[in-house]
């Protein structure tokens, strides 16, 4: 029985390895996976469970890497890596290799999302630049922005789209001490406004998202913000709903945040930057999270319209004729 292609998941850690994880219609199905760019003399493979995971090491780090995965029936899937192990940034993901609806793939090393690039090595900046993007939308506030400049490649760098995004509730919540008090709910419930008011107020910021992108030529773009979960969750999700990918995909790619973002390494730089001095953590940790019902609430603002096409085309500009283009530049199949 044959491996199943979209269970199939790769991703680098910070550390150098990758990480293959896959599902079979039947456990006793063998997979082999090797990078097509096997050169390496440092290369090893260890089998971490000899039906579905395994780890490679003495991959070069400055670089992406393509792999194979076969089974002994014949099937065979191409695919890179999810995560991208930036040490300076954990939550650097492709969102490619999708399908969508009619059966094609959303193309790989097209489409990135990330948190805030502040804090990117010089290894990270080396692999930056070896991913050629021709365009970043940054959706952070101005003064974050300021405070936390990204780090970029001296060569080639992308052109920033500054798009700042600050939810209409943002600022009354936390002038009037609201998510100071009552623990961890009124934090998830602020959360879940805030995707509301992706759709209903922040209309403008990503339909310039939009222009920005269709504005370049076959563009290879990062969509970030700090922590690359909640403004840039949304981005991705419109993005993989314009092209065709479905909700329950969208939804399990907002979800891959908590594999690779740990909510408490960011609750002391939370603290600082909102005053969050005397709050205790669990009433902070909504705040960090992602939770389904976020997303939903910014799902269930778009079935407003009628229809996720409606909503593009009256609040973000992309019309039929920009959903075509944005096919043909990032589909394959």
């Amino acid at each position: 029985m044959p491996l199943l292609a979209d269970t199939v998941h790769i991703w680098r850690a910070p550390e150098g390895d990758y990480h293959v994880e896959w599902e079979a219609s039947h456990p006793q199905t063998r997979v082999t996976v090797s990078p097509l760019d096997a050169a390496s003399p440092d290369l090893q493979v260890h089998y971490e469970d000899a039906v579905s995971r395994l780890r490679i090491s003495g991959l070069p780090a400055d670089r992406r890497h393509t792999f194979r995965l076969h089974d002994q029936h014949g099937n065979e899937l191409v695919a890179m890596e999810r995560r991208l192990g930036m040490q300076g940034t954990p939550n650097f993901r492709d969102f490619g290799g999708y399908r969508t609806a009619d059966g094609r793939r959303v193309r790989w090393g097209y489409l990135y999302r990330s948190g805030q690039l502040s804090g990117l090595t010089e290894r990270d900046l080396a692999l930056l630049a070896y991913l050629q993007l021709d365009l970043l939308c940054d959706f952070r506030r101005e003064e974050e922005q300021s405070a936390s400049p990204n780090r970029l490649p001296r060569e080639r760098a992308p052109r920033v789209a500054s798009l700042p995004i600050t939810p209409g509730s943002n600022d009354a919540a936390f002038a009037n001490g609201q998510l100071d008090r009552g623990g961890r709910q009124p934090m998830f419930n602020f959360m879940v406004d805030i995707n509301r008011d992706f759709v209903e107020a922040q209309s403008p910021m990503y339909r310039r998202m939009f222009a920005e992108i269709l504005a370049e030529d076959d563009a290879r773009f990062l969509v970030h913000c700090a922590a690359g979960k909640d403004r840039t969750g949304f981005a991705a999700a419109i993005i993989l709903m314009a092209l065709g990918v479905s909700v329950d995909q969208v939804m399990a790619d907002y979800l891959l945040t908590r594999r690779f973002f740990d909510p408490r390494q960011e609750i002391d730089r939370l603290r600082i930057k909102y005053g969050f001095q005397s709050v205790e953590d669990e009433a902070i940790m909504p705040m960090l999270e992602v939770h389904e019902a976020y997303l939903q609430r910014a799902l269930q603002a778009i079935a407003d319209y009628g229809d996720v096409d409606t909503y593009l085309t009256r609040e973000l500009g992309v019309g039929s004729a920009e959903r075509e283009e944005l096919r043909r530049r990032y589909l394959e199949g």
